[in-house]
């Protein structure tokens, strides 16, 4: 009850000096938003890259002509080397024994277009006929392209929700035709609903066989990927040894010389983006600790004159029986209140502004939890931090002193 009490006098006190108060809020409001900003951004960042790597799957991986780039040197080096052939895939099936599942995809951008309706800018992935048995997309309704059709060069589409929410509201799209560049194709299934991941929607997405791609869309092989599922989790390591012994011999690469094309796992890209954003968030984290530390400041400066403007107030609270505990808590209130008012409002701001961030680029973002609690232990532990020796110093004044004070 004494404690509601002093609470209650700590918020009058605030209230009544507006400005003040307000100019104190500032400062903590904007340390918390950009510190939160910065957190939920790098947390929806590091949320879309998961969900775009969960669709390898634990005991696929990839092979690429660049794989992971660390550096510069690492760039331009993989920029010379001899990009990927489709004719690797039966090499890698006769040589690789654990490698159960091989498949490959290329991509380019197209409009498609249903009758006066048009979407530009659409993923167009041209795959192998088992590239679902290694990607982790499902179907919704329909089918999936066959073998058949792939050799034959079929001009049929597997296609995004997206695309059928866009050109075919309300209508049942199997069984229709769009055209992808003017090219007529026959949709023949659609993908379950995924959303936005890593820069790109993913339900805005079409698969055509890769044979009815290469011929339509040329040469891709830029960005020709082979996807290789192991047995189990504990064999992709074995299989991407089988697959790298078999790709070395075709490509000819001396025994002395490191490979000339990348191998990535979703575990291997995961590694390596904690790093950096552990990094980058400690780095940034600090920088905008800077603007806490101001206002945490800003908070001691307004106590300390708002201990000497109520110096009698304190003489005559003391002279009547009010203990040194209690001079103490009213002041650390006061000091407490300004910066988790502070915190919340920033907490706020900051998770606004990282969604309207993470939306500028398409990427998910759901509120961390760890980012609201950090925010809240730093706004509290500002304020107590900046507050006690303002607290301390009202809490020791002698009533007959303050009692004199002009």
């Amino acid at each position: 009850m004494i404690v509601w009490e002093v609470f209650k006098m700590a918020a009058n006190a605030l209230r009544v000096n507006k400005l003040r108060t307000t100019l104190t809020l500032i400062g903590v409001i904007i340390g918390v938003a950009s510190v939160i900003t910065i957190i939920s951004a790098l947390d929806g960042l590091q949320q879309s890259i998961e969900a775009e790597l969960d669709v390898l799957g634990p005991s696929t991986f990839m092979i690429t002509k660049f794989g992971i780039i660390m550096s510069d040197e690492d760039f331009h080096n993989a920029l010379k080397r001899k990009p990927l052939e489709f004719e690797y895939l039966d090499a890698i099936r006769e040589g690789c024994d654990l490698c159960t599942e091989v498949a490959a995809r290329a991509f380019s951008v197209a409009e498609a277009k249903y009758r006066e309706k048009r979407m530009r800018e659409v993923y167009v992935a041209g795959g192998t006929a088992n590239i679902l048995n290694v990607v982790d997309i499902e179907l919704d309704q329909g089918r999936f392209y066959s073998f058949e059709e792939d050799q034959t060069r079929r001009r049929v589409a597997f296609v995004g929700p997206a695309i059928t929410e866009e050109l075919f509201p309300g209508q049942d799209p199997i069984g229709k035709e769009i055209k992808l560049n003017n090219v007529k194709f026959e949709i023949i299934g659609i993908a379950k609903k995924r959303g936005s991941s890593f820069n790109d929607n993913e339900d805005k997405v079409i698969f055509i066989p890769y044979q009815t791609f290469s011929k339509y869309f040329g040469d891709r092989r830029g960005n020709f990927v082979i996807f290789i599922k192991a047995p189990s989790i504990d064999l992709v390591e074995p299989a991407m040894d089988q697959a790298r012994v078999v790709l070395r011999a075709i490509r000819h690469v001396p025994y002395d010389e490191p490979d000339d094309f990348g191998m990535v796992t979703a575990d291997a890209v995961m590694a390596v983006l904690n790093d950096v954003t552990k990094y980058l968030r400690l780095g940034l984290v600090g920088i905008s600790s800077i603007a806490l530390v101001v206002g945490g400041i800003i908070i001691m400066n307004i106590m300390m004159v708002s201990v000497t403007e109520r110096t009698r107030e304190i003489g005559i609270r003391k002279s009547i029986g009010a203990r040194q505990k209690d001079v103490l808590l009213q002041f650390l209130w006061e000091s407490l209140i300004l910066s988790l008012g502070g915190g919340f409002i920033g907490i706020a701001i900051g998770v606004i502004l990282g969604k309207v961030l993470i939306s500028l680029m398409n990427f998910n973002m759901t509120p961390s939890v760890s980012a609201i609690l950090i925010g809240l232990a730093i706004s509290s532990g500002v304020g107590l931090f900046f507050g006690i020796y303002p607290a301390m110093k009202a809490a020791r004044l002698q009533p007959v002193k303050a009692l004199s004070y002009e």
